[in-house]
């Protein structure tokens, strides 16, 4: 019965937004004739980690087909991004929907309700297709991938911690493959939170403990604040991957003087819980951006994967400003270009997507607190890289000469004076990397916007951008 409905939900979607948009798909869809999608395959499946294959019974529970646009609707996304940043042109800042974005730069809904269908014959449980049309959202066990998919799930033991993930590309109907980019979900390799360093609140004669007030100082927010700028009116997202202790969040802005505004927990997928090790990145996050913006409303979208949630927030057009400090190595994440799209319909909508660049510096491919360091190269984070982000390098104080700190702390806590100089974060030392992520993209050229002084002639994607 609940396949059915999903059926008959999807179906009545597909038809009333239906339009004159080229179906792709040649008909019929089934498995008598498949074919291999490239680049689905984690880098670190490898032998050397193999444990063995899964649980047949093993829950799949956010796989996602990723479309891919033609080549004449991604030419004309190009164009139209340009454009919608261009103030010259007739089309400045006309955000789409995620509806027009569907019927302009999507697949068809024939299409889409091909895949949908496909995947209903082969056993799955189809979740979501995207408003966007951009991803259909679906689960079902590993026996169930194996037998569909062509591909079998394994656990692989890396780094401490056991993972699962496909042993070999996966498969599709050969009809499929002019749509399909690539499929997520057939591994649980986690994406790397950043900021996973513990502040230094030893408040000796040269250490100063940061509070909301004292940002509000240095970069001269008060006087903003003073006339209404305060975030009122405005919308941001977190993106996270893991549930709140919402007492968390309460008790910060307690404590600093805050309004009392509680984030709205978006979840886009199931509950998964609280889980700790990422439990201190989600309340960073919302603890300080709700400290610069006070009274904005925001959303903190979850589930139990950051892409996922991500893709979420985007397709629903949740806020106009997302903030993201989750990343990866772009040569260990498989179908990086594929997930780009997410990034060029973001854009499309009118979202400033902000993600961290990084916590290991030049060296974005080599883990923290592990030797030998810079084994790996250099690397950049695959989500800051994207061109339509905006990626986002730390900074310290350079404050050892000058007289920027109070020798007392305010009512709020505040002891900062003025703005206090910075210089690029990094504090490598022989414990581990430590400083802000950046350098020139693998994956991606350099966008027609990305010039001017100082900007490398590398033909790369340079990040940061801030």
């Amino acid at each position: 019965m609940k396949s059915r409905l999903i059926i008959g939900f999807v179906g009545l979607y597909l038809a009333t937004t239906a339009f004159a948009q080229q179906d792709r798909v040649r008909r019929p869809v089934n498995s008598t004739q498949m074919r291999e999608l490239s680049g689905n395959i984690h880098p670190l499946a490898q032998a050397q980690f193999d444990q063995g294959p899964v649980d047949l019974n093993q829950d799949l529970p956010n796989l996602t087909l990723l479309f891919k646009p033609s080549a004449a609707q991604q030419a004309d996304l190009d164009r139209t991004l340009a454009d919608l940043q261009n103030p010259a042109s007739p089309d400045f800042r006309k955000w789409f929907t995620p509806e027009t974005y569907a019927d302009r730069f999507g697949v068809s809904p024939n299409d889409a309700a091909a895949a949908v269908a496909w995947l209903q014959s082969e056993g799955f449980t189809v979740s979501q297709v995207a408003r966007g049309r951009g991803f259909i959202r679906f689960s079902g066990t590993a026996a169930r991938a194996a037998t569909a998919l062509r591909t079998q799930i394994r656990r692989y033991r890396v780094n401490g911690q056991t993972r699962y993930a496909n042993s070999t590309e996966p498969s599709i109907p050969a009809a499929l493959t002019e749509i399909v980019a690539g499929i997520r979900g057939l591994d649980n390799f986690k994406l790397t939170s950043h900021h996973r360093i513990v502040p230094n609140f030893n408040l000796s004669s040269d250490k100063h403990a940061l509070a909301p007030d004292d940002l509000s100082k240095i970069y001269d927010l008060d006087p903003l604040y003073q006339v209404g700028i305060d975030g009122t009116g405005q919308k941001l997202a977190i993106i996270g991957e893991t549930d709140i202790d919402i007492t968390d969040i309460q008790k910060f802005r307690q404590r600093f003087g805050l309004p009392s505004n509680d984030p709205q927990v978006v979840p886009a997928s199931f509950g998964q819980g609280i889980v700790d090790e990422e439990l201190a990145e989600a309340d960073l996050d919302l603890e300080w951006a709700g400290a610069i913006a006070r009274n904005a409303k925001i959303f903190y979208v979850t589930s139990s994967d950051v892409v996922t949630s991500a893709a979420y927030a985007i397709d629903n057009n949740v806020a106009p400003v997302m903030s993201m400090s989750y990343g990866g190595c772009e040569a260990r994440i498989s179908i990086g270009l594929a997930l780009r799209t997410l990034a060029q319909q973001a854009a499309a909508q009118g979202i400033t997507w902000l993600v961290s660049s990084g916590d290991a510096g030049a060296a974005g491919c080599d883990r923290q607190n592990t030797a030998p360091q810079t084994a790996r190269g250099l690397g950049v984070s695959i989500f800051a890289a994207f061109p339509e982000v905006t990626g986002v390098g730390g900074t310290m104080f350079d404050d050892a000469v000058g007289n920027y700190w109070a020798n007392t702390n305010g009512a709020t806590l505040a002891s900062a004076k003025s703005y206090i100089p910075e210089k690029g974060w990094n504090e490598n030392d022989a414990a581990g990397l430590f400083s802000s992520g950046g350098g020139a993209s693998i994956l991606f050229s350099k966008p027609a916007w990305q010039t001017g002084p100082g900007v490398p002639n590398d033909q790369a994607r340079d990040v940061p951008d801030i």
